[in-house]
């Protein structure tokens, strides 16, 4: 083996372990058509990616190579290399794709179609649509797997409920009843509840995930819509649009201990691998403010495109 080749397999080795000790945050930004890339570790943004007319929902492959992300007017769903930093595929939805999500297993993407009130399943090893599931909620906009994988929650903007798909039976099974204007959707790390926040409603709710049953019912913010979920269990983050805050939900008592302040219209969140930062879509200051979850405070405001919608982090 020469010294050439020692050094490139040396380099190839390293890249994997560099992607892990600093992950990229990624931020859709809607008004400006581009997919932006945050070095967590710098907190600078380091590429935008061109990603249609107005990415939205974005999720990331399991290996963190590729990125799906719903290109909202063009009606369908952009596969973008992560590595290369460029589109690299696409695939037609229906009308008006929002929300997007991957399985824990990586198999499959789903993406919430608002116009004929359905989710889209992408099956990730073909690259392709693999089937379509018909909710009864009106303008679907976010869809979260649950932790097992076994089911797929449904937010529904004017249904005023949570419809619930069992992913192996290719059907939905039963639909929550939940405050106007549900939104933002996350589950405790264990699968055992899952959290709604109702955006005209000021509230979250706290649902049994496998009784499917409302078990609370918490006041939150002005505008309650985005929610992250910290890899132990025992918080929960929920962005308030109209009070450019962040809450901070105690699950062992259900009560916000804590309020962050963040940028204008707070939307679409994500936290590090770790949990020790959450990274908050500021839509009308075109930033992501950066909390620590630890001090719950602001750590920064990175500016990014134009009415950024969500962040992703693998």
């Amino acid at each position: 083996m020469t010294v050439a080749t020692r050094h490139l397999l040396a380099a190839l080795l390293a890249w994997p372990l560099t992607l892990a000790a600093a992950p990229f945050a990624y931020v859709p930004n809607e008004g400006s058509g581009t997919l932006g890339v945050i070095d967590t570790a710098t907190e600078q943004v380091v590429a935008e990616i061109p990603s249609g007319k107005k990415p939205r929902g974005t999720a990331i492959s399991l290996d963190g190579r590729s990125a799906y992300v719903s290109d909202q007017p063009n009606n369908r769903l952009l596969i973008i290399d992560l590595v290369a930093r460029r589109q690299s595929g696409e695939i037609a939805l229906g009308e008006s794709p929002e929300g997007v999500g991957i399985s824990p297993d990586g198999r499959w993407v789903a993406a919430a179609i608002e116009e004929s009130n359905e989710v889209v399943f992408v099956d990730t090893r073909t690259q392709a649509k693999s089937f379509v599931v018909k909710v009864g909620g009106k303008n679907p906009e976010h869809v979260v797997f649950s932790p097992d994988g076994r089911h797929l929650f449904v937010s529904a903007e004017e249904g005023d409920a949570v419809d619930v798909i069992e992913v192996a039976a290719r059907k939905a099974v039963a639909q929550i009843a939940v405050g106007a204007r549900p939104r933002g959707i996350g589950f405790a790390p264990d699968g055992g509840r899952a959290y709604v926040a109702a955006e005209n409603a000021d509230e979250v709710y706290v649902i049994d995930a496998r009784s499917f049953a409302v078990q609370a019912r918490i006041k939150a913010g002005s505008r309650a819509n985005g929610i992250a979920v910290h890899p132990d269990g025992r918080r929960v983050y929920i962005s308030n649009g109209g009070a450019a805050s962040v809450s901070v939900l105690d699950t062992a008592t259900n009560q916000i201990v804590a309020t962050v302040p963040v940028g204008q219209r707070p939307w679409n969140m994500a936290l590090t691998p770790d949990g020790r930062k959450l990274y908050v879509a500021c839509g009308r200051s075109g930033t992501v403010a950066v909390v620590d979850t630890e001090r719950n405070s602001k750590i920064t405001e990175i500016p990014v495109g134009k009415l950024p919608w969500g962040v992703a982090i693998r």
